[in-house]
């Protein structure tokens, strides 16, 4: 890899490691619902005026921009409202990988190998270091809903990565970045909608009255974790193989919890803390499993 490379993955790796904390500041003022069309609305404009629709079916576009947008981030964004940190929104979220093999298997028919059985497994168990966080000490100011609802934006991550593999198999050579861009057009009526039906009157829109810190959490969730992440990050994949790309992705949960305890002050607990360790653990056996190499047995010799 060149060293535009590694620095193109460094970029990644630290704005998406990031973007937890700038979601947790923007959520001092808005919504989940408000941020969510925010951050949507944002990643949208100004690059629709340069950056044509993409070429492929349009419900390829409306499916991901629900499953990844609506459902991924608003679930999101409510566990980090109701009681989640972002130190930990930034591992659990990871659990993507595993629920994307299942729904795979399910809808796919795709083969679940053992180094991935393996660690789903082993990330089984760091979930349940987390409920025992939860039995012992009550979560250590990381609520239950927060911690459900981060398991099920997890899920639904790994739903809009199943419209992504159909996506390409309707269109191999579909460009990515307008299908983000245009996709991102999707969220904002339902986010708008939902925050008119259930956010107080109270909180109704005041843009004006928004802080900088606010302003500049929803540009940086719009445009360098939505789009710039995502464009340099399949960017990276056009040119190496996904085994090169890959491991990078393992450094997202150590930059977030860094973040998360350094930018925040939020604490971790040491059940918490073998959670998080078991759960890397798990990513880096789905990471580098396949090279491990196998013993070939020899003609004759027992199994």
């Amino acid at each position: 890899m060149a060293a535009r490379d590694y620095l193109a993955a460094g970029c990644v790796v630290l704005v998406w490691g990031t973007n937890f904390v700038a979601m947790k500041l923007g959520l001092r003022e808005l919504t989940p619902f408000q941020l969510g069309a925010g951050r949507y609305l944002l990643a949208f404009l100004p690059l629709a005026l340069f950056v044509r629709p993409p070429r492929l079916a349009a419900r390829w576009v409306l499916l991901y921009g629900l499953t990844q947008g609506v459902c991924q981030f608003g679930l999101l964004f409510l566990a980090l409202r109701a009681g989640m940190s972002a130190s930990l929104a930034s591992v659990i979220l990871q659990m993507q990988v595993f629920f994307t093999a299942l729904f795979g298997f399910v809808l796919l028919g795709e083969r679940v190998g053992r180094p991935l059985q393996a660690a789903m497994a082993i990330a089984a168990l760091g979930l349940g270091c987390f409920c025992l966080d939860f039995a012992t000490r009550g979560g250590a100011g990381v609520t239950l809903a927060g911690f459900l609802l981060t398991v099920a934006s997890a899920a639904m991550w790994a739903a809009s990565n199943i419209v992504v593999r159909r996506a390409r198999t309707a269109a191999p050579d579909f460009d990515v970045l307008p299908f983000m861009v245009w996709s991102s057009l999707v969220p904002v009526l339902p986010f708008v909608l939902l925050s008119l039906a259930f956010d107080p009157p109270a909180t109704r829109w005041d843009w004006r009255g928004l802080s900088l810190t606010s302003w500049a959490s929803l540009a940086y969730l719009g445009w360098f974790a939505t789009i710039l992440g995502y464009a340099m990050w399949t960017g990276l994949l056009k040119r190496h193989p996904a085994n090169r790309v890959a491991p990078f992705s393992l450094a997202v949960p150590v930059v977030g919890i860094a973040a998360g305890m350094l930018g925040l002050g939020e604490r971790i607990t040491p059940w918490q803390w073998a959670g998080i360790v078991l759960v890397v653990l798990s990513l880096a056996l789905v990471v580098f499993g396949s090279r491990w190499p196998t013993r070939q047995r020899r003609p004759g010799a027992p199994l």
